[in-house]
């Protein structure tokens, strides 16, 4: 549906960089596109690829929801794995509060774990914001929240887990990667309502979601990459849904612009230019 259907960027390419130096609380997620699958699983292997027609009904409905609403406001919590030293996998999380306004309007807080990092985009420009350091970063930005959401991730490696079910139709975004779709069932456990399951295979990266039986809006997803030897998993849990309320409209603007120090966006994959020195993220791996 939504979630990695852009070149299998769910849950990887680098944590969420605001090049002005907020880590992602040092925490480096492995590269998974570098991993070789060393052999692929017989029963996999053999099983027909199928697009069951309840799960893509299922999955449509979910973006036909989130696309039709003007604002959008949820709680994700994410939870990724790396190795520890032992070879056991350690997990580490992020929260992220996020309200939009479409088609150009968008809020990231990310208070934890770590130092808080924010991201606001108004329409006309992207700001990155490090409220700890009262370090700032600006640039031009495009007219939609899809186009910012790349652009934002070309020049300063910025990404979230949850992008694409926000851009302005989730399902056309994901079907090109989809390969594999079928319906699991039920549960009634998983954010505390009647939710369908449904697991689906989308560029590579095998996902399992519950999505609201009722409301159609997603609670839990949980992802592998197929080419990972190791099988990381990698989950996200959404909460405090609010859909189609009047937002405030200073919510989309920086705090403290006037008085923060200014440093340019940058890519921390890309070599700096000369005489410009702009913080990145931390890249060194945590393993205990």
């Amino acid at each position: 549906m939504m979630l990695l259907s852009r070149s299998t960027r769910l849950f990887l390419l680098a944590m969420i960089t605001l090049a002005l130096a907020v880590a992602a609380h040092g925490q480096s997620r492995p590269q998974q596109g570098a991993k070789k699958k060393t052999a692929p699983a017989k029963a996999a292997a053999a099983e027909k690829l199928t697009l069951e027609p309840k799960a893509l009904e299922i999955l449509k409905a979910a973006s036909d929801k989130l696309a039709g609403a003007h604002t959008l406001s949820f709680t994700a919590i994410e939870l990724f794995e790396n190795l520890s030293r032992q070879g056991a996998p350690l997990g580490y999380t992020t929260k992220y509060e996020v309200t939009l306004q479409r088609p150009d309007k968008l809020r990231v807080l990310m208070p934890a774990d770590g130092p808080a990092s924010d991201f606001y985009y108004d329409g006309k420009s992207m700001v990155a914001y490090a409220p700890a350091e009262n370090l700032l970063a600006v640039a031009d930005a495009p007219t939609t929240i899809d186009a910012t959401l790349e652009n934002a991730n070309h020049l300063a490696a910025i990404y979230f887990p949850f992008d694409d079910l926000i851009v302005a139709n989730p399902y056309g975004d994901m079907a090109p990667g989809l390969k594999h779709a079928y319906y699991v069932g039920q549960s009634q456990v998983v954010g505390r309502t009647t939710t369908d399951i449904v697991a689906y295979v989308d560029s590579g990266v095998f996902i399992q979601m519950w999505l609201g039986a009722e409301d159609k809006l997603p609670r839990l997803v949980r992802a592998i990459f197929l080419d990972d030897p190791e099988r990381l998993r990698y989950e996200l849990a959404f909460s405090d849904w609010k859909l189609d309320e009047i937002v405030p409209a200073d919510t989309f603007t920086a705090p403290n612009v006037a008085t923060a120090k200014r440093i340019p966006f940058a890519n921390p994959n890309a070599e700096p230019a000369a005489g410009v020195k702009p913080l990145a993220k931390r890249k060194s791996a945590k393993t205990q």
